[in-house]
């Protein structure tokens, strides 16, 4: 189950099948103002770099992570995955880190930060080895496998057996509001095959896909059984989330983060 908590006027999602600290953001809580109030996390949507420090902390403090010690992605929708440490942490300007759209870890402290306005959020955990992992999806990145690569990445870099790994996949444009052209389904399809189509509903002249149903698809197929997914659609819900459909792009930015804390081995 994913569920929201809250704490004075901070709201996050987390799942009940992840053991180590972690959330799926909204944007409440923060200290930002204007048309990104109020719990931007990203530094490159207009908001004072203060604010955005600030409303780091807040969910450190929240979570029990050291800001020093995250991660971020700079993303450009495609299926690179990268296994870091805290030596990669370089602060919160995503513009200074290497272009990729998932990252692993096994080590200890290390938080890491993925981006979304409307994209899928995906978290994994491994309890037995430790290591986790964020991962951000569009449907470019979902069509890509992203999700699948993220799970193979960390069997690569830590030993994990998929079996072991516990996902979420987090607050997206669902179904019911994610209407595309042709190329999205195709996509899909050319990716799956005929499985997709079950996740694929066609309104009039547009298409209407499911992204979460289709990522976790991808993660069964690596060996993923233990997967919790958000009921949440942030287009649905923009008073509670960052819609890039809805603002048009006027807009803060929500995501992921999960620390890891060591395994039992």
């Amino acid at each position: 189950m994913i569920r929201s908590v809250k704490t004075g006027t901070l709201e996050y999602l987390t799942a009940d099948g992840i053991s180590v600290p972690h959330c799926f953001t909204t944007r409440l809580g923060g200290v930002s103002t204007g048309h990104l109030e109020s719990l931007n996390i990203g530094m490159h949507r207009g908001d004072a770099p203060e604010n955005v420090a600030k409303n780091y902390e807040i969910l450190a403090n929240a979570l029990s992570f050291d800001t020093q010690n995250l991660v971020l992605t700079r993303q450009t929708h495609s299926d690179i995955v990268r296994a870091v440490t805290k030596t990669d942490a370089a602060g919160l300007d995503h513009s200074a880190y290497p272009e990729c759209d998932a990252l692993i870890t096994n080590d200890p402290g290390t938080a890491l930060v993925v981006f979304t306005a409307d994209c899928t959020p995906i978290l994994l955990h491994d309890p037995i080895t430790g290591a986790v992992g964020a991962a951000h999806a569009g449907w470019r990145g979902t069509a890509a496998n992203i999700a699948g690569k993220t799970v193979e990445a960390m069997v690569r870099a830590y030993g994990c057996d998929p079996a072991n790994i516990h996902a979420a996949i987090g607050p997206n444009i669902a179904q019911c509001c994610f209407a595309c052209d042709a190329d999205v389904p195709d996509a899909m399809t050319d990716a799956l095959g005929d499985a997709a189509r079950e996740w694929i509903e066609c309104r009039g002249d547009k298409y209407y896909v499911n992204l979460k149903a289709i990522n976790a698809q991808f993660l069964r197929n690596s060996g993923v059984t233990h997967i919790e997914i958000s009921t949440e659609c942030t287009m649905c819900s923009c008073h509670r989330f960052w819609s890039h459909r809805v603002t048009r792009g006027n807009r803060g930015s929500q995501g992921a983060i999960i620390v890891c804390k060591g395994g039992s081995l």
